[in-house]
């Protein structure tokens, strides 16, 4: 805990018996529209009790946490994850949208693996970008060596081999009407991603490590530990962190 001044037990009790009335407010809001007519009014005022109990839970394990080092077992989604899904009932198309973040942490490393890429298979330096430039000696000759030579998921597990260091990621999938014609979206490939379509999404970060005590929830990027030594290099790798990031499924 820190040394900021620390929520009280009032402030505590106070924040849970608001928690209590924005539970009972949204079940109320529930129950008249099903009683009553559907209609706009009544998805507003059922959306409104909805944000006002997600910000009630919010503030109620904040204060629960700095009072008593707990947290609920809880998890109320963001505005980011809570569209409402208005594709497809049963899609029989489907696109995967991705986007994985790295730093380049070691540029010795990098630059030592492309120029070892390139040694072994000369035609590879074929994919950077002026004749100048050389593996061994660009950071930007050395990742169009790296990442025109591997697999993304290849790289994924693999990326401290070649100097570099994961950040945040994302997977959504997303129902289309129909698929896409050869080449259709090649010079948009992201305007698509719209999140009222979205099937399911997995996102990591290490953000959700923040609390350690709430267990991670599974997702299709989820690292299981298994490590293949035969991607080691001659002198040897580091062997990957235990604490793989958590995993956020929607």
């Amino acid at each position: 805990m820190s040394d900021v001044a620390q929520p009280t037990a009032a402030e505590v009790r106070a924040s849970v018996e608001a928690l209590k009335s924005a539970l009972d407010r949204h079940l109320a809001a529930i129950e008249r529209r099903a009683r009553g007519t559907r209609g706009a009014a009544a998805d507003a005022a059922v959306n409104a009790a909805y944000d006002a109990l997600a910000a009630a839970g919010e503030a109620y394990d904040a204060l629960l946490y700095g009072a008593y080092d707990e947290v609920t077992p809880f998890e109320i989604p963001n505005d980011e994850s809570t569209h409402a899904y208005l594709g497809p009932d049963e899609p029989t198309a489907l696109s995967v949208y991705m986007r994985r973040d790295y730093t380049v942490s070691d540029t010795l490393r990098l630059l030592a693996q492309a120029q070892r890429v390139t040694d072994l298979d000369p035609d590879a330096v074929d994919l950077t970008q002026g004749e100048a430039e050389t593996p061994g000696s660009s950071v930007h000759a050395a990742l169009g060596v790296i990442f025109g030579e591997f697999e993304p998921d290849e790289l994924a597990t693999r990326h401290r081999e070649f100097g570099l260091e994961e950040g945040d990621s994302t997977l959504w999938v997303v129902a289309d009407d129909e698929p896409a014609e050869p080449g259709e979206w090649l010079d948009q490939p992201f305007d698509g991603a719209d999140p009222a379509r979205v099937v399911c999404r997995y996102d990591i970060s290490t953000v959700f490590d923040e609390d350690e005590s709430i267990p991670a929830k599974g997702g299709a990027d989820e690292d299981d530990g298994d490590d293949d030594g035969d991607y080691g290099d001659e002198e040897g790798d580091e062997e990957p962190e235990d604490d793989a990031p958590a995993v956020s499924a929607r």
